[in-house]
């Protein structure tokens, strides 16, 4: 019981059997825990027939609403510290991400050193499948964006498939993470980079969902461009006062 993939939900009833079946069957003993935000098409109904098949290894937390990927994450990373779970791993519900990957993410962490292993479409052997041209560009330009801003050496900051060790999550202050969209995503790995944590980056091969409907709005790129901006301006200002504090004491 060393290994937690934590799945948010809405509205995924067509893939959540499906994914979760995929996981247990990996080996290495995963557990499962889902995340759903009150999906009105039933998911959380499903999981609950299958928590009752398997409930040393699947587990359901509710919420009332629609209340953001990143404060689902935050919700299933203190429920994974609250337990003895080693490896924590997000996951998509749509099969974007090839459970698969998942065994490659944990040697990273467990056999390779990394504190943070990111499933990456943009090193070398990574890739997209059944993108559109114009969604390539912009997940493309959101990384250089990134990058450039924030100076972190990270092909795919922007990547939603990632295993972290527990030592980074119980370093890094859950309760200060500010974004609730994708820009979380940048903001974890952002956060566990300035704690000193080595982070991996696994070539994936990311093909987009068959089944079901994405949850990109301009809302949530709205937040990204924006939220980089901050996450920079916030490093700033910190790196400001580390450096009024030291002139102070000589």
């Amino acid at each position: 019981m060393d290994k937690l993939v934590i799945i948010p939900t809405f509205n995924e009833k067509e893939n959540i059997a499906a994914i979760i079946s995929a996981v247990l069957s990996l080996e290495g003993d995963f557990h499962v825990l889902v995340i759903d935000d009150g999906s009105p098409d039933g998911t959380a109904a499903l999981v609950e027939e299958i928590v009752k098949q398997d409930p040393d290894r699947v587990f359901l937390e509710k919420r009332a609403g629609k209340l953001g990927l990143g404060t689902a994450y935050i919700h299933g990373f203190k429920w994974a510290l609250s337990r003895a779970y080693q490896y924590i791993f997000e996951m998509d519900a749509d099969f974007s991400h090839n459970p698969l990957d998942l065994l490659r993410l944990y040697k990273a962490c467990h056999l390779q050193g990394a504190d943070v292993a990111v499933g990456s479409r943009y090193v070398k052997g990574g890739g997209v499948l059944n993108w559109p041209a114009n969604r390539i560009a912009l997940s493309k330009g959101a990384s250089l964006y990134t990058r450039l801003l924030l100076w972190m050496p990270l092909r795919d900051p922007t990547a939603g498939f990632v295993c972290y060790r527990r030592a980074v999550l119980e370093a890094i202050d859950l309760s200060s993470i500010r974004f609730v969209g994708y820009a979380f995503q940048i903001e974890m790995k952002y956060a566990s980079w300035q704690l000193g944590f080595v982070i991996k980056e696994v070539p994936i091969l990311f093909q987009d969902r068959t089944l079901g409907s994405s949850k990109m709005n301009k809302g949530i790129i709205k937040e990204g461009v924006l939220g980089v901006i901050k996450l920079r301006l916030y490093s700033l200002l910190i790196n400001y006062r580390k450096k009024r504090s030291a002139s102070a004491v000589l």
